[in-house]
């Protein structure tokens, strides 16, 4: 279990076979948590907070992926549905992103962990994609990048 600033508002209310957990933060930054009742497995994590105006920022989504919204004013331009798509899954034990949509053989990619920049990242070798995904969570508990933990770097093909 997180450990959370003194002053943290907890809200917990189960919704569409989901457990909704609301915490307002003591610098009113908000995040959300949702979990299935039956697993109990995180399946949606976001997190807004003030702009500089002080007026409240979008959602951002850490873990799983915003609901797709067309409307008729977004279906005018959107992005094609075979780009590569990022999404973040964690599991109890570790953290999880699943990038959708990979048009090269698995024997293309490469994923690295890089210390100094905090990041993973995943490129092709024919430099046809490039991505640095940033850890927010260990980022945000101060936990140091081990090359231990470099094993479960690894790019899975979906089966």
């Amino acid at each position: 279990m997180a450990t959370y600033p003194e002053g943290t508002k907890m809200t917990t209310m189960s919704s569409g076979g989901r457990k909704k957990v609301h915490y307002t933060f003591p610098d009113e930054t908000e995040m959300v948590e949702e979990f299935d009742l039956q697993t109990d497995a995180l399946l949606v994590r976001k997190r807004r907070g003030k702009t500089i105006l002080g007026a409240v920022s979008e959602w951002i989504f850490e873990v799983g992926e915003p609901p797709a919204r067309i409307t008729i004013e977004n279906d005018m331009l959107r992005p094609s549905s075979s780009n590569p798509l990022l999404v973040r899954g964690d599991r109890p034990h570790a953290f999880e992103w699943r990038i959708r949509n990979l048009p090269y053989p698995k024997s293309t990619y490469s994923v690295v962990l890089e210390q100094e920049p905090r990041q993973i990242v995943v490129r092709t070798t024919n430099k046809k994609y490039f991505k640095r995904i940033n850890i927010e969570d260990m980022d945000r508990m101060r936990l140091p990048l081990e090359a231990s933990g470099t094993q479960t770097c690894a790019l899975v093909e979906a089966t």
